[in-house]
Parts: C-alpha cells; sequence; structure tokens
C-alpha cells in the first residue's frame, strides 16, 4: 500500500492510469456493459460502483482541458445517451458531475452524451482500458479523457 492513493484504485488499475498520457481515454462501465467486447484491457472492480471508482480516479487523474485538432475543447467526460424511447431516469449522472465539480471547476460543463453504438465504437477504438464494476443503475457508464498533469 501507499499513502495517499485511494485503497479501491488497485495496483494494476494505478499502473494504466500512470501511464495513460494526455487524451488517453478509459472508461468506467456498469454491470451490464460489454467490456470483453470492446476493450482492448478490462479491469474487474467487482464490489465497488461507478461514483466511488470515478471519485477515487478523479483524486489522482487530470481531465482534459485543452482543444482539440479544430480548436475546440471538447467535453473530457462522455456518457452513454438513453436509446430513444427509452424513458428510464439517470440520477446517477448528477452524481457523477456533483464529483468532477470537487475537482474540475467546469462541473457539468464537463460532460457530453452519446449514442450507444458510437459509445462502444469510441472504447473499441480509443480506451486504454475498460473498468468493469457491479453498478446496478443502468446508462451508467463514463468514459474519461486524460488531461495534462502540471507539477509546480
Amino acid at each position: 500500500m501507499l499513502k495517499g492513493i485511494p485503497t479501491i484504485i488497485s495496483p494494476e488499475l494505478r499502473k494504466v492510469l500512470d501511464e495513460m498520457g494526455h487524451t488517453d481515454e478509459i472508461v468506467i462501465a456498469d454491470g451490464n456493459f460489454p467490456g470483453h467486447t470492446y476493450g482492448k484491457r478490462v479491469i474487474r472492480l467487482d464490489g465497488h460502483g461507478v461514483p466511488e471508482i470515478l471519485d477515487a480516479i478523479c483524486q489522482l487523474m487530470p481531465l482534459d482541458r485543452y482543444p482539440n485538432y479544430k480548436g475546440e475543447v471538447d467535453p473530457p467526460c462522455t456518457l452513454m445517451a438513453l436509446e430513444p424511447g427509452d424513458n428510464a431516469k439517470t440520477p446517477i449522472w448528477d452524481e457523477y458531475k456533483s464529483i468532477v465539480k470537487k475537482y474540475d471547476e467546469r462541473g457539468a460543463e464537463c460532460f457530453q452524451t452519446i449514442n450507444k453504438w458510437d459509445f462502444y465504437k469510441q472504447t473499441a477504438e480509443k480506451a486504454t482500458c475498460v473498468i468493469m464494476s457491479t453498478e446496478t443503475a443502468i446508462y451508467a457508464n463514463i468514459i474519461l479523457r486524460k488531461g495534462v498533469v502540471i507539477n509546480k
């Protein structure tokens, strides 16, 4: 064990987070997400929900705030949008926004939603890792894009 590292962060996850560079992405997935289908690498954190994993990662990893090639700043947190006609409630998204606000003053501005199939495609093409939780809330998946670590 090390001091200052949230205990939920396993050695394997810590290594992945440390190896990630600017703009690399990581997915924190709910229990229904097909992580082994779309993830290049999968880390299981059974017994934990997405909010506590998100909180622990945000303590260690800054979210991206730099412009893309078009000069625009894309939101660094991506949620899976509800499927058309699905009337599910997503109160967990408010919890995510509250957690992110503790670590990034942009708060809710850090978030965007994309279609489920685009979420899967982005995971397959860009995610360094998928963290599989046992979160039972639906539409609880989130992609985080790593920012730049600045040591002062």
